[in-house]
This record gives C-alpha cells, structure tokens and sequence, in this order.
C-alpha cells in the first residue's frame, strides 16, 4: 500500500528535485553571476541516461546516477571552459554572457533531439514522451511506494547537508564563500578562483543530472523537458533567493507545492483544459516576488518585520 496518496507523492517528489535543480543554478549565479539559461538541458541528460539504462542496457536508472552526474557536470563545465570564461576574459556584459547559454541551450537541444532519433530510428527505442514509472523499485509490493519517493527526498535532505559542512566546515568552502563575496580580493589573497567556478559548475551540472534521472522515474521524458521546467527552476531559485544558496531549498518546496496543488485545484474547480498553463504558476510566484521582495524570502529581514509588525 503506497504511503501517501498520488498528488501528495507527485508534490514531494516535484518538490525534492525541484531544489535539486534550483541549487545547482543558485550555485552558479553565486559564484560567476550568470544566469544559465541552459540549466534545465542538463536535467534533460540524465533523463536520458535513465532511459538509455533501461530501454537499452536492461538496467534499473538508478545504476547509472554516477554516470549521469558526471555526465551533465562534464557538460555544464564545458559552458564554462569554453563559452562563458573566454567571454568573461574579453569583458563581456551579462546579457551577452545569457544570451550565450541560451544558445549553447540551443546546441544541447539539438544533440538531444539527434540522440532522440538514434534511439528511435536505430535501436526501436520509444524516446519522445516516454515514461519510466514501470522501470521504478516499488516499496511493499506492485501497490507500493515508489522507490523514487524516498530517492529524490533523501537527495534534497543529503545536499543540503553535504552543502551545508561544504561551505562551512572545509577550507574548500571557505574559500568558495569568500570567493562569492568578493572574487577580486579572494584572489589577490591567494585562492584559485578558477578552480571555485570549476568545482561550482561540474556540482550544478551533476545535480541537475541526478534530479534528471529521478524526473524520468516520475514524469514524462522528452528533448524539450529542461525547456518546461526551466521557468520552474527559476521561480524557485528566485523564491528562495539567488544570493543564498539554502533559500533554493525553502523556494523549491514552496514553488512546487503550489504548481502541484494549483494545477490540482484549477483543473477541478475550472477544468482539465487548464493543465497546460501550468507553467503560469511558477510565473506567476516569480513576477509576484520580484515586486514584492525582490531579494528573495532569504532576503527578508525577518526579524526586522517581526518588531514592525508587533508596533503595530
């Protein structure tokens, strides 16, 4: 017997990787302050990695988490390496440097549609809009809970955690955060700034890839998947704050519990024909926090509007 019902695993599971995919982009816009418009595309790879492991190599996708990690990481530091630092050297502005991750989000699109069509036309594959929900371990029988429940919690749970004695407990971290602060003075003092952008995109790159992975446990597959969820993963990394790395979790879980249950609530209170909007609802969140508090919850000064609203 599963242990919650649908909607309620459908909203934790969106919500987990969610924070997957919004912490590896707050990462990178901490550390080098480009927003990377490419970021859902490498979702999008692990997702085919998770087919490819199981419509091709007979294996469960979670055998293959390490390679789709590696895999989008590899890909996520190549936009770095080769199209962003060499902009950056040359003094580039920030709409130049995201306009050319969204045409590197071009190129990736491109290969993934390609590789799409390999699988489809050479292997007899189903690769557009597929579902891998029979490919998933079921906990306490065929009516269980899916082991991608308790997959994409841990994950969230154990990044925030790795994160967390990341930044705080290691000299690694503590260089990276002064690298965030201020990148100029972090390396006058000697740390290898470099290297911090380095380790900060092959880690959102492969977090991305993981929560691809588990997507396709759950979700319908395809090339474009990274481009329709890529307004999600900003709205929450907006909710929760671009400046602040924990805020990613706090707005993943609150962007994905309202696109889950109003896309829910709208459907049987207006209609099915609503389900496709869905994407309004991250937009929605995000336009309506840029107005309000344009820094994010993590932004808020909390204690501050507490005292405020005790005056009154």
């Amino acid at each position: 017997m599963a242990l919650l019902p649908p909607l309620y695993q459908e909203a934790l599971i969106f919500s987990s990787l969610l924070t997957l995919l919004s912490a590896g982009l707050t990462l990178t816009y901490l550390t080098t302050r480009v927003p990377n418009f490419a970021h859902g595309s490498f979702a999008t790879i692990g997702a085919y990695v998770s087919l490819t492991s199981f419509r091709v190599l007979q294996l469960t996708p979670y055998y293959l988490i390490p390679l789709a990690f590696v895999l989008a990481g590899a890909v996520a530091l190549a936009l770095y390496k080769l199209v962003l630092k060499p902009l950056m050297n040359r003094g580039s502005s920030i709409i130049f440097l995201m306009i050319a991750t969204i045409a590197y989000d071009m190129i990736l699109l491109s290969a993934l549609n390609i590789y799409a069509d390999y699988l489809s036309e050479g292997l007899k594959v189903t690769s557009r809009y597929f579902s891998l929900k029979v490919a998933d371990i079921r906990i306490g029988g065929p009516t269980g809970t899916p082991m991608v429940f308790y997959g994409s919690l841990l994950s969230a749970v154990a990044v925030i955690v790795l994160l967390y004695i990341l930044l705080t407990k290691t000299r690694f971290g503590v260089a990276m955060r002064a690298t965030i602060e201020n990148p100029m003075l972090a390396g006058v003092v000697g740390i290898n700034t470099d290297l911090v952008y380095t380790v900060s995109w092959f880690m959102a790159g492969g977090l991305a890839g993981l929560a691809g992975v588990l997507i396709s446990l759950w979700f319908i597959g395809n090339p474009d998947l990274g481009s329709i969820i890529l307004i999600s993963i900003f709205a929450a990394s907006i909710v929760g704050g671009f400046n602040n790395i924990y805020g990613a979790f706090l707005g993943g879980y609150l962007v994905g519990f309202a696109e889950v249950f109003g896309q829910y609530l709208l459907a049987r209170n207006i209609g099915a024909w609503i389900v496709p909007y869905r994407p309004v609802i991250p937009l929605i969140i995000m336009v309506a926090t840029l107005l309000i508090a344009p820094y994010g919850l993590a932004g808020v000064r909390w204690r501050e509007l507490g005292r405020r609203f005790r005056r009154r």
